[in-house]
């Protein structure tokens, strides 16, 4: 193979071809092109280990690592290749709960899209790979793609961010200071440094080379010891006494809806249960209670004996109650719904879910998705997104709503706490996925959301797993799968907002420009070259 070497501003031919010599040893060490794709593909299977349920966060930067050394150096179109398979190699098995109750064909094409957009951004690392301090840009570009996962198509789909891996890492508190973009940062660039540092150590030529790629790995180690102040989780505003109730349901599966009325059922009679706990002195009285997603799939509004039950309820126990429910009006897509009941007027506020799980709750390109999968039908009435955040008044606390999906988004996670949320309640429904691992990478981004946002984040799920989770991201309670519960426990009210809360996009921002800026000079870089030719 033959190779042209362009000596970049201040340096000699001579010298870029001695530095590439010494360099070469570390460049065979991805091999063959089998070889290097095997390494790729192993790199996201190494990545997919560093999610939960197991606590293997560290293995994240490795991964990059690996990854990192497999694009170094590569052309576009190898860089797109090797991406591509890291990102079934990661994609595939954490996604397999999508197949669940549905088959293999809409978690493969899931997992294929979210692949070739992680092979997309594979491609610039490989191009900037060969810009100096090359894991500063490489770890920028890697935010770029999270940010294109995060947003398109179909509204986006951002499971698999680095930062939903790192609700037990030493990086988490990152997330305070900048978001998920930040600290999916610091990951990247400590994986993509630690190779650099490795490749560059034993080549005499380049100390100041292996010097800047050791910072790429200190820095974002030194952030984060620096940012560990901002993770709190005493009481600001008072404590408060908050309940979740999970219910159970029939049966998993996409048929666990069909008995709605017993899911309605079982969470009002745990509720019940949990009035007579509190009245026996087994547990404190809670200030308000917090039911799941989906926890009444029968509209009260229309029902009468729905709004009976749910009255029932809460009346009994007799405090706000946050309820679950699908609101199915005359015209028009239905609404993913939680109703604020007061125990003495009834329902008095409502929040529709923002962000609607496309090929869930809502079916684009209906005709065309059928010609692969019947169970598109499944959804025969579409939802509709709702407009403004969900903040209930609640006995004093504000308390507010980010429904399951929505969590996975930076933004409708921070516009509720800018609204003036003093605790995070994200009321879920997993029993679609059974016994997976999905609810607890939900979970675990729930964590890293409590910690990005400094609140208490209550999770209560149809299922399980439900959680109760302080603001410096531990669980202090939760339940087993499958089984009638409640949590109750008394949680720190915060009103101070992170340097996350307040700024917003703009870490993000900054690092596409960043990005852009690699890329840009690559460009440069290949004009001038035909230029001169």
């Amino acid at each position: 193979m033959s190779s042209s070497i362009t000596a970049e501003p201040g340096r000699t031919a001579e010298a870029e071809a001695g530095t590439e010599a010494a360099a070469a040893p570390w460049k065979r060490w991805a091999g063959s092109w089998p070889l290097r794709a095997a390494l790729a593909a192993g790199s996201g299977v190494l990545l997919y280990l560093s999610f939960p349920p197991r606590p293997l966060w560290w293995l994240a930067p490795f991964a990059l690592a690996v990854l990192g050394g497999c694009l170094h150096g590569r052309r576009a179109r190898a860089g797109f290749g090797l991406g591509l398979l890291h990102g079934l190699g990661f994609l595939l098995p954490l996604l397999v709960w999508t197949s669940e109750g549905v088959g293999p064909v809409p978690w493969l094409a899931l997992v294929t899209l979210e692949a070739l957009l992680t092979g997309l951004t594979c491609l610039g690392i490989a191009l900037v790979s060969r810009l100096r301090v090359w894991p500063l840009w490489g770890a920028a570009v890697w935010i770029a793609g999270e940010a294109l996962r995060a947003r398109a198509p179909f509204g986006g789909f951002p499971w698999g961010k680095l930062a939903f891996g790192q609700a037990d890492g030493f990086f988490l508190p990152l997330a305070a200071l900048g978001g998920t973009p930040l600290l999916s940062f610091a990951v990247a660039l400590c994986g993509f440094g630690l190779y650099e540092a490795l490749r560059t150590a034993r080549s005499q030529p380049r100390r100041t080379a292996a010097a800047l790629a050791a910072l790429t790995v200190v820095a974002p180690v030194g952030a984060a010891l620096a940012a560990r102040p901002l993770v709190s989780d005493a009481p600001e505003s008072g404590t408060a006494v908050a309940a979740v109730v999970q219910g159970n349901v029939p049966r998993a599966g996409f048929d666990f809806n069909a008995q709605r009325r017993a899911v309605l059922d079982n969470h009002a009679n745990r509720t019940l249960q949990l009035a007579a706990d509190v009245k026996a002195g087994r547990v404190p009285r809670p200030d308000f209670v917090v039911w799941p997603e989906n926890s009444s799939d029968i509209d009260p509004y229309t029902e009468p004996d729905a709004y009976a039950v749910i009255d029932n309820a809460v009346k009994t126990i007799g405090v706000p109650v946050a309820i679950g429910t699908v609101l199915a009006p005359e015209t028009g897509p239905l609404r993913n719904t939680m109703i604020l009941w007061d125990p003495a007027k009834g329902p008095v506020a409502t929040y529709d879910k923002r962000k609607i799980q496309p090929f869930g709750e809502r079916i684009p390109m209906r005709s065309f998705v059928r010609l692969f999968s019947a169970d598109v039908d499944r959804v025969q009435r579409d939802f509709g997104p709702g407009k403004e955040p969900g903040v209930f008044a609640m006995a004093g606390s504000r308390v507010g709503m980010v429904t399951c999906f929505e969590a996975a988004f930076d933004d409708a996670v921070r516009s509720t706490v800018r609204a003036g949320a003093q605790v995070i309640a994200v009321p879920s429904n997993n029993a679609t996925f059974g016994r997976s691992q999905m609810t607890y990478q939900q979970l675990a981004m729930d964590r890293v959301r409590a910690v990005e946002h400094s609140r208490t984040v209550l999770v209560p799920v149809t299922s399980g797993v439900s959680a109760v989770i302080r603001p410096d991201g531990h669980i202090v309670q939760q339940t087993e799968m499958f089984t009638a519960d409640a949590l109750v426990d008394e949680i720190p009210l915060r009103s101070t907002q992170t340097p996350a809360t307040r700024v917003g996009p703009l870490p993000e921002y900054a690092l596409l420009l960043v990005a852009a800026g690699g890329l840009g000079r690559i460009l440069a870089r290949r004009i001038r070259s035909r230029r001169a030719s």
